[in-house]
C-alpha cells in the first residue's frame, strides 16, 4: 500500500524491493521456472562456448527473458484462479489452459530463435 510520506525515489526502491523479492520466490518454489532457469544457464554457456555474436546475444537474452516472463505470468495466473476457485471448475480450467497455452508459443518462438542461432554452430563443429 502506497504511504504519502514515501518520496519518489523511496517509492521506487520499494518496488524494486518487491521485484527482487517476487523473483526469489519464483526461483525458490516453483519447479517450471527452476527448470527453465537452468535450462537458460546451460544457452548462456553454449553462448560463451560457441562465442556467438553480439546480436545473437541479444536474442538469445531476450528469448530466455520471454520464457521466464510468460512463465511467471502463467504461475501467477495459475496461483490466482487456485485462490478464487480451489476445487475443480470448468470456466477456471479454461483460463489455466489459455495460460499456460502461451506458454506454448513462448517455448516455440524461442525454439526457433535457438535453432536459428546454434544449428551453423554445430553443424560447423559435428558435421563438416
Amino acid at each position: 500500500m502506497k504511504n504519502i510520506d514515501d518520496g519518489f525515489l523511496k517509492g521506487r526502491i520499494k518496488s524494486l524491493n518487491y521485484t527482487i523479492k517476487g523473483a526469489f520466490m519464483l526461483l525458490k518454489t516453483e519447479h517450471s521456472i527452476m527448470v527453465q532457469s537452468t535450462v537458460g544457464v546451460i544457452f548462456v554457456l553454449a553462448g560463451f562456448y560457441f562465442r556467438i555474436s553480439k546480436v545473437e546475444w541479444m536474442f538469445q537474452v531476450l528469448g530466455i527473458g520471454l520464457i521466464l516472463t510468460a512463465e511467471s505470468l502463467n504461475t501467477a495466473v495459475e496461483k490466482l484462479c487456485d485462490f478464487i476457485h480451489p476445487d475443480y471448475h470448468k470456466k477456471i480450467g479454461f483460463i489455466k489452459d489459455i495460460a499456460s497455452g502461451a506458454m506454448t508459443f513462448a517455448v516455440t518462438s524461442f525454439l526457433i530463435v535457438l535453432i536459428i542461432i546454434y544449428y551453423p554452430y554445430l553443424y560447423e563443429k559435428f558435421i563438416s
